[in-house]
């Protein structure tokens, strides 16, 4: 094949397809329009431990609320926003019109899928690995719905006591949560090291080889697209239904 001659997406891609920018991950979250106790829509308050998120809504209305040391707070989601928080940022999303609509940009790849989120349970459960896990678990909209409720009757009480000046319980639920995914911390370097580590490390020797003149990396340039799953086929996720997206390279053997 010539420069000239157009490219086609081959089924299967080949290890040296370009990752996705940064080693960054990418989906599209609809937000539950399912009301709380607290009368407000939305998904399942829980934190990251390692890695930054940033919304970007693309449709609906609504807002992110927040609880940090420095207490709650909230930002207005709507078109063309562009919020971001880091790691201990304990977040809900509130879905105001029934319509909210994000593209959620993570750190880190595949962190969370890899456990990086801790859910807001009250602390009884967060202190009981397999209370969490059932607690946690979810296969079906019933599922989903329990777990958002639980999850918001633990951010309510963090929330109160924030509110109030007293930051033990947030302080006891960073602690907890940190107990919880203690034992893939390894894991969670290896997809690191794999993920934005070695995106870092490629753009190195893209700039050594342009500066010695060399093209290689260019030559071998490809296109890669992945479309949205169909809407029955969407992901219950922590604050909404998720269109993934298969973004990480085949790892070569």
């Amino acid at each position: 094949m010539t420069l000239s001659q157009s490219q086609s997406q081959p089924d299967s891609l080949p290890a040296t397809a370009p990752a996705f920018p940064g080693g960054t991950a990418v989906s599209r979250l609809h937000v539950y329009d399912w009301a709380a106790a607290d009368g407000l829509c939305g998904g399942s308050p829980h934190v990251h431990l390692a890695c930054t998120e940033a919304y970007v809504v693309v449709g609906g209305l609504g807002e992110l609320h927040t609880l940090t040391a420095a207490g709650p707070a909230r930002a207005e989601l709507r078109p063309g926003t562009v919020a971001w928080f880091g790691p201990g940022t304990i977040h809900r999303a509130v879905n105001l019109d029934g319509a909210l609509q994000v593209v959620v940009v993570m750190q880190n790849s595949g962190l969370p899928e890899a456990g990086d989120a801790v859910l807001t349970f009250p602390a009884e459960v967060l202190a009981d690995p397999e209370a969490y896990r059932r607690a946690a678990q979810v296969s079906s909209e019933a599922d989903a719905r329990r777990r958002r409720d639980l999850a918001i009757e633990g951010y309510l009480a963090l929330g109160a006591e924030l509110a109030a000046g007293r930051t033990e319980a947030l302080e006891r639920f960073y602690q907890q949560a940190v107990a919880l995914r203690a034992d893939r911390i390894d894991d969670w370097e290896t997809v690191w090291r794999e993920g934005s580590h070695a995106a870092a490390e490629r753009t190195a020797d893209h700039l050594k080889a342009l500066r010695e003149g060399r093209t290689d990396h260019l030559v071998d340039a490809m296109l890669r697209s992945e479309q949205p799953p169909e809407a029955d086929d969407r992901a219950l996720g922590m604050c909404g239904r998720l269109d993934t997206y298969r973004l990480r390279p085949p790892v070569s053997s």
